[in-house]
This record gives structure tokens, C-alpha cells and sequence, in this order.
């Protein structure tokens, strides 16, 4: 791709674009979660029919996404980048639309599909269209519209049924879907990996094993770990992605290499960002329901006293970037992380039955910045600590390793606090609640250990300099598959 291509649309169509689709795509995820009564009020169907309403979402995001990157550096990203558009948008009509609960839980599925191609193309694109050394500022700002979303949806949702209908938590995404498309079609440059054929073999088996465990984590806390099915997702789940590994290491051509894996920065931050989602999407799925449940706040007023936590990203992933770009996203990272596990430890000491909210915001203001601190220089050293043609491989493998992170979350702290409370009273909820949350902070933590395991970057660019450029297969090989 030449530097003109490159630059067809700028630097600031590019960054729009791609922060709308990845809003979209991320606001998703938890979107649905306090619109649940007002769905089942209105077209019926039982607790298990509700819950799939949020993981026919998650499921179809997380075991697609690398395979969306990948059909990305095929066939042309900003081409998939627009039938991925296409696709949320169509499901997203038809989730509003739907005349019942079992094609509300297909439209969701398909939703999935089209978010699963659309997400891991907006960093690639957006790496395309910037110049290196302004990528740390459009990565914060991408990151600050992601993390804002990914921690709002319980706000907007809440806030829209609340106040106009649930059915508007879908119809959100249409107009803003139509607009994108034109504009990415005239303003996005094309771009292409490696080139190489798909890997159907390793996109069966990452599909199939992500299905296994993200299915069994999602079911585990409602049916029971020891259930038949659960169990078989599970251990089906890691005997597949067991068989991807070895496929990544021997197979041509795999749609991801495990030789990245030998890059200690790919590596690090993979890991840092899966404990990083585990530990906060549990925590929010568990504090959002405290601040209903057990203070009383209704879904807005609870979005509304998150927000020194969900709102910070807006304030602080651009200077987290600018930051990056000085020093290097590994401190910037690590700083981060740890901050938002003190968040999380200060929370669980001081959470009780009836809490001032003055008590808690201390812990809510420090989770904030860690989180903001996060994700512009996590998307930076992602994108940075792999050659420029398998960069669509590295946003797959990262996204879908965050989506896998938020599912093990919310599926480990359930657990413990169903273990050790419950929701029979306030202080039941309360006792459950504490532990989980410190279980939070401490995985947390643990990603901010994996961050330190970062090389700086001078040693970091030394090594990515170094990786060797992806053998493509022989002419006459392909042909022959």
C-alpha cells in the first residue's frame, strides 16, 4: 500500500470512523443487561430464554473475531470493515423489531457476527490511515470512545428504557450505522495483510474451542459447573484450542502464529489485557447491580454515580496516549493496571449494606484512571509488537482474548458470590460481593505484573524489527489446496 493510499482520507475521518464502529460494537456487550425486566414484561420467555439475549451477543463476538481480521487481510479490511457495518446494522433493526424472544436471541447472534468482523478492523484501519509518530494520540482517543462504551452500557441502557423503550437500545446503532457507511467507503484506504489463503483448519478449531469455553462460563454459574453440557463445553473448548496451538506451531499459513507468542511484548500484553477484562467486567457486572440492588438507585442513577469510573476514559485515555508516545506504553500500562486494582481493593473493604456513596468514590475515581491509563497504550503496544502485515492477526487474537477475559470474569466472581452471599438480603448481597470484588482487584493486579514483563520500547521496536516477514506458500502449493 502506498503512502498515498495510505492517507486518502486523513488522519481525522479515520479516527471518527473507526471510533463510532468500535462504540458501537463494544456498547453492546452490556448494553442489554439492565433492559431485562422491561424485555421480558413485553415479549415473555423465562430466565434462560433472557439470558441468552446477552450471550448470543458474546458468544458470536468472541469465537468470529479473529476469523473477521483474518477474512480483513484477505479479501481487503476496508471492504469487511464495511460488510461488517452492514450486517450490526441489519441485526440491530431487526433485534429492535422483534416480534418475540427467540428472534430477538437470533438478531443478538447476528449482531455478533457483524461486530466480530467490524471490531478487529478499526485498529488495523486506523493504523493504516495515522502516521507513527501520532499514533499514541489516536489510539488514546479511539480508546477513550471503547472504554466509555464498553463501561456505559449499563447507563445507556438503563437510562433508554427508563425513559423511552427498550426496543431504542437497538435503534441507537441504525442511524449511526447508515452514516458510517458512505464515509467509510469514501474516506477509509484499502489495505490487505499478508495475503496468505484462509486457514479454514485453525478458524474451525479457534471458533469452535472459544464456543466450548465461552458457552460453558456463560452457563456455568446458572446450571451449575458440574452440569454434563457445561462440562462438555468446557473441556471440548480447551481440547480445541489445545489442538490450535499445536496447529499455530506446525500447520502454513495459521491464522495465528504462535510464533508472536515468542515476542515477550505480544505476549505481555495479550495476557495483561485478558486479566485486565476479567477483573473489570466482573466487578462492573457485580457493582452495577449492588448500587440497584442493595442501595436502591435506579439504572440511571447507578450509570449516573459509576460515572468517576466509566466517564474517565473521556478524560484521561488522550493523555494516556500522549504519554505513551514520550515513554512508552509499558509504565503508562502497568501504572494503570495497578491503579485499578487499589480501586478495586479500596471497594472491597468499604462496600457495606448502606454505604455512602462519598465512601465508595475514592475507589470508583482510582478504577477510572487505571482504566483510562489502559487501553490507548495497550492498542498501541498490541499494534506495535508485530510486523505491519499480521497486525489484523494481532487485533483478532487481543480482542478476542479481552472478550474471553469479560465472559471468565463475570462466570468466576458469580461464582464466588454466589458461594459466599447471595441475593436474599442487602447484607447477603454484601457478602458475597466483597470477596469477588477482591478477587477482582488481585487479577487485576496480576495483569500489571504481566505488563511489567513488557520490553521497553526501544528493546520492543529492536525485536519487532527482528520478526521475520511471514513466508507465504508457494503458487503452486495453494493451488493444490
Amino acid at each position: 500500500m502506498s503512502p498515498q493510499t495510505a492517507r486518502r482520507g486523513g488522519t481525522a475521518w479515520a479516527l471518527v470512523i473507526t471510533s463510532v464502529a468500535g462504540f458501537m460494537a463494544a456498547l453492546d456487550n452490556l448494553v442489554v443487561t439492565t433492559a431485562l425486566p422491561a424485555i421480558r414484561e413485553d415479549l415473555g420467555g423465562a430466565l434462560h430464554d433472557l439470558e441468552w439475549t446477552v450471550s448470543a451477543y458474546t458468544l458470536t463476538f468472541a469465537v468470529l473475531l479473529m476469523f473477521g481480521a483474518a477474512l480483513g487481510d484477505r479479501f481487503g479490511r476496508r471492504r469487511l470493515f464495511l460488510v461488517g457495518i452492514t450486517i450490526f446494522t441489519l441485526a440491530s433493526a431487526a433485534a429492535a423489531l422483534a416480534p418475540g424472544i427467540d428472534s430477538l436471541i437470533a438478531a443478538r447472534a447476528v449482531q455478533g457476527v457483524g461486530a466480530a468482523v467490524m471490531m478487529p478492523l478499526t485498529l488495523t484501519l486506523l493504523t493504516a490511515a495515522v502516521p507513527a509518530e501520532r499514533r499514541g494520540m489516536a489510539f488514546g482517543i479511539w480508546g477513550a470512545v471503547n472504554g466509555l462504551a464498553v463501561a456505559s452500557g449499563p447507563l445507556i441502557g438503563g437510562s433508554l428504557t427508563e425513559h423511552i423503550s427498550w426496543q431504542w437500545i437497538f435503534w441507537l446503532n441504525v442511524p449511526l450505522g447508515i452514516a458510517l457507511l458512505p464515509l467509510a467507503r469514501l474516506r477509509l484506504a484499502e489495505s490487505h495483510g499478508t495475503g496468505s489463503p484462509l486457514d479454514v483448519t485453525g478458524t474451525l478449531l479457534a471458533s469452535g474451542g472459544l464456543f466450548g469455553i465461552v458457552y460453558g462460563l456463560v452457563r456455568g454459574p446458572a446450571d451449575g459447573w458440574t452440569d454434563t453440557v457445561v462440562l462438555m463445553g468446557l473441556t471440548t473448548g480447551a481440547a480445541l484450542l489445545a489442538a490450535f496451538v499445536l496447529h499455530g506451531i506446525r500447520g502454513r499459513n495459521p491464522m495465528l502464529p504462535m510464533r508472536l507468542f515468542r515476542s515477550r511484548a505480544f505476549a505481555g500484553i495479550n495476557a495483561a489485557s485478558m486479566l485486565m477484562f476479567l477483573g473489570m467486567f466482573g466487578s462492573i457486572f457485580l457493582l452495577s447491580q449492588y448500587m440497584q440492588g442493595v442501595l436502591g438507585y435506579s439504572p440511571t442513577e447507578a450509570g449516573l454515580r459509576m460515572l468517576p469510573w466509566t466517564g474517565m476514559p473521556m478524560l484521561v485515555a488522550p493523555i494516556a496516549g500522549l504519554l505513551s508516545d514520550r515513554i512508552g506504553g509499558r509504565p503508562v500500562v502497568a501504572t494503570g493496571l495497578f491503579l485499578q486494582a487499589a480501586g478495586l481493593g479500596y471497594l472491597s473493604f468499604v462496600v457495606t449494606a448502606d454505604a455512602s456513596y462519598g465512601v465508595q468514590l475514592p475507589g470508583l475515581i482510582l478504577s477510572g484512571v487505571g482504566m483510562a491509563l489502559f487501553f490507548a497504550p495497550a492498542s498501541a503496544l498490541v499494534m506495535g509488537s508485530v510486523i505491519a502485515k499480521e497486525q489484523g492477526i494481532a487485533s483478532g487474537a487481543n480482542n478476542a482474548l479481552r472478550e474471553v477475559g469479560g465472559a471468565l470474569g463475570i462466570a468466576i466472581m458469580s461464582s464466588i458470590f454466589a458461594a459466599q452471599g447471595g441475593y436474599e438480603t442487602p447484607q447477603t448481597f454484601v457478602d458475597g460481593l466483597r470477596p469477588a470484588i477482591a478477587v477482582g482487584a488481585g487479577v487485576v493486579a496480576l495483569a500489571g505484573v504481566a505488563a511489567l514483563l513488557i520490553p521497553a520500547r526501544r528493546r520492543a521496536l529492536a525485536a519487532t524489527a527482528d520478526l521475520p516477514e511471514p513466508e507465504p506458500r508457494p503458487l503452486a502449493d495453494t493451488a493444490a489446496r
